[in-house]
């Protein structure tokens, strides 16, 4: 029994020498591809008109004539609001009648002076009376035109300003009107990609409609050179192009895609595969060897810069090389790993 005994130690104490082989981790692995050409870059725009203008009479009186409806589409030159035209067409004859009797009084003067009649002076006074009596008439008649106001170009209603059968004075606003000719988005750019680019011009602007097949072009039209103080971005406009669409109406938000052209320089990587070391240099994984068998990891030495913020461009590094890309940090130079290639169930 004792002998049993000094066995089964011997043969446990002898199990126990025997180490485990330590798993050979998996990394994920990506192919280090050339930095594109451009840098598509999205933006949150809103969708403007070309001007608005607040319409108003030039002269005061009663309105009688309120067409205009909020939303409608006005064409150039549609009547969309008169006062009541009585007291003008009235003063319009008043100066029409003013000036028949100052041309009479001119000519009556004009043939006694030639008589030596009256003085020359008089027939002077009298041409003078006809001259502002036909200024009279011009001022009278531009007061009838400018009792009614017409659309002075291609529009959108906005806002009715002020109810019908009201008396309104010179230069109230009466209609809000969106110049519709040429619509326009607006969206704030950030310094730094402004900066990048330098002309705005030479970026590719694009948007999607809800009713258009694909993506819709958009033309750089001007930016408002004076920074907003807490963003420090730009306002940019751009212009639609020969587009017609129901949904183009100011206030509607759109979303922009820019395609920024880039030096081309470089591999993209996220920044899960870069390993920032403490003296403020960076190096990558690179994955050599193996196939689909077991690889060596080796430490790569690479320069950095980032023109987003988020990617960075990775320069010192040939393009098709095998990156870790994460996990990077936890492994030794020299290691032996596999690659990951997920997660698998096997059937018996």
């Amino acid at each position: 029994m004792i002998g049993l005994v000094a066995t089964a130690v011997a043969v446990a104490a002898q199990g126990t020498d025997q180490t485990v082989p330590a798993p050979i981790p998996a990394v994920r692995v990506l192919t280090a591809e050339p930095a594109p050409a451009v840098q598509v870059r999205r933006f949150f725009g809103r969708v403007q008109a070309r001007e608005t203008v607040d319409l108003s009479f030039e002269v005061g009186g009663y309105m009688q004539v309120l067409e205009a409806t909020e939303g409608q589409r006005v064409a150039l030159g549609s009547l969309l609001a008169a006062l009541d035209a009585a007291p003008f067409e009235r003063a319009v004859e008043r100066a029409e009648l003013g000036l028949l009797q100052a041309e009479r009084e001119f000519e009556r003067a004009r043939v006694l002076a030639a008589r030596d009649a009256v003085s020359q002076v008089r027939a002077e006074d009298a041409e003078t009376d006809r001259d502002l009596a036909a200024v009279a008439l011009r001022e009278a008649q531009d007061d009838l035109t400018d009792a009614s106001i017409t659309a002075p170009f291609d529009g959108l209603v906005a806002t009715r300003l002020t109810a019908n059968f009201t008396n309104v004075s010179p230069g109230q606003p009466i209609l809000r009107l969106h110049d519709m000719s040429e619509v326009r988005v607006e969206f704030d750019l950030p310094e730094r990609l402004l900066l990048q680019v330098r002309n705005p011009a030479s970026v590719a602007f694009f948007t999607e409609l809800p009713d258009s097949d694909g993506p819709v072009p958009l033309t750089f039209v001007e930016f408002h050179a004076e920074t907003d103080r807490i963003g420090q971005s730009y306002t940019v406009t751009l212009a639609f192009a020969g587009i017609d669409s129901a949904f183009l109406v100011p206030g509607a938000s759109v979303m922009i895609t820019a395609e920024v052209p880039t030096e081309g320089r470089g591999i993209v990587l996220p920044a899960s595969a870069i390993i920032a070391g403490a003296d403020r240099t960076a190096a990558v994984m690179v994955v050599e060897g193996g196939g689909d068998g077991p690889a060596t990891v080796r430490r790569h030495p690479v320069g950095v810069r980032s023109e987003t913020g988020t990617g960075f461009r990775i320069e010192g590094l040939p393009s098709g090389a095998e990156v870790v890309a994460v996990g990077g940090h936890l492994l030794r130079d020299g290691q032996i790993v596999r690659r990951y290639s997920g997660l698998t169930v096997e059937e018996p």
